[in-house]
């Protein structure tokens, strides 16, 4: 099954569906190897993890795409891509889909956000018109070659226009071709609750841990009628954590001794990465042939 297919009927499934966020390959490889049936590709992180970067629009449709492809030729699952705001106007956001496509993403998610963006839990976003941002679904939805391809539309129009313009872009992106929506930041359990009652769509929930949106389990987003919910920074800013507490007992013991017991062993790290694989198939075809007889006689000249 493509994996566009398979991303639609995960979202027709009664249970939510849960989608941790990937910064690179091997943190793919990870979520896939421990059961999820979805990653989700976060720009955030990628601009965190591969450049330094605050989530502020600084990183290139180019950068991004790169990356992209490193994560889905990871881990053999869905992978829904983050596209910013598909990197300018209709005709942009075109080449923005062809592109993710080519790179075997199953779905694209595309916000209505000026042109840099900024992370959707950070003060200061300015949105463009909601029929600019139809219209770019519009050509997203004509830019896809294959019809499977879920497409996100996320609106951060709550932190400027408040709840029920918010709703009201919801609907218009429905309209114009959004498979899923995505309402950034909601703030209440109010707003979370009535969001899906209003929006005749599926809905995606961002649960970012410590930024505007309360923590709810994705048992509850499920009963109140989420169909997606992505953890884009949970294992980044886990391991985060965990590097600078190595580091800094590494600079204060100067030993790896005392993080040994932290460390996945030597074993587990070649298996990951399929070293054992990659052994079997040196064995099969990376040695080099024995010369034929034939091959050393000259043609005659």
């Amino acid at each position: 099954m493509k994996h566009t297919t398979r991303l639609r009927a995960l979202l027709a499934q009664p249970q939510i569906l849960i989608a941790p966020g990937a910064a690179d390959a091997l943190t793919a490889r990870l979520i896939q190897e421990a059961g999820f049936a979805a990653v989700y590709a976060t720009g955030a992180g990628i601009a965190n993890t591969q450049f330094a970067l605050p989530d502020i629009g600084l990183v290139s449709s180019t950068e991004m795409l790169q990356q992209i492809q490193r994560i889905v030729n990871a881990a053999p699952v869905p992978v829904l891509a983050d596209a910013d705001t598909g990197y300018g106007n209709p005709l942009n956001v075109m080449r923005t889909v062809r592109e993710y496509e080519h790179a075997g993403v199953a779905g694209i998610q595309l916000e209505d956000q000026v042109s840099p963006k900024k992370c959707g839990h950070f003060d200061g976003k300015e949105v463009i018109p909601a029929e600019e941002m139809a219209q770019k679904l519009r050509a997203a939805v004509a830019a896809r070659q294959d019809p499977d391809l879920v497409l996100v539309a996320r609106t951060d129009a709550l932190a400027i226009h408040g709840f029920e313009q918010a709703l009201a872009r919801a609907r218009l992106y429905a309209e114009n071709g959004a498979d899923v929506i995505f309402l950034e930041a909601l703030r209440t359990r109010e707003q979370i609750e009535r969001a899906p009652r209003e929006v005749p769509c599926p809905l995606l929930f961002n649960l970012t841990e410590g930024a505007k949106s309360p923590l709810l389990t994705a048992d509850e987003l499920q009963d109140l009628g989420y169909r997606i919910v992505i953890y884009p920074n949970t294992a980044m800013r886990v391991a985060i954590h965990a590097v600078q507490h190595a580091l800094a007992t590494l600079h204060a013991e100067r030993s790896s001794q005392a993080l040994v017991p932290h460390m996945v062993n030597w074993d587990e790290r070649q298996r990951i990465v399929r070293l054992p694989e990659y052994q079997q198939l040196d064995q099969q075809f990376g040695r080099a042939p024995a010369r034929s007889p034939i091959a050393d006689v000259g043609d005659g000249n």
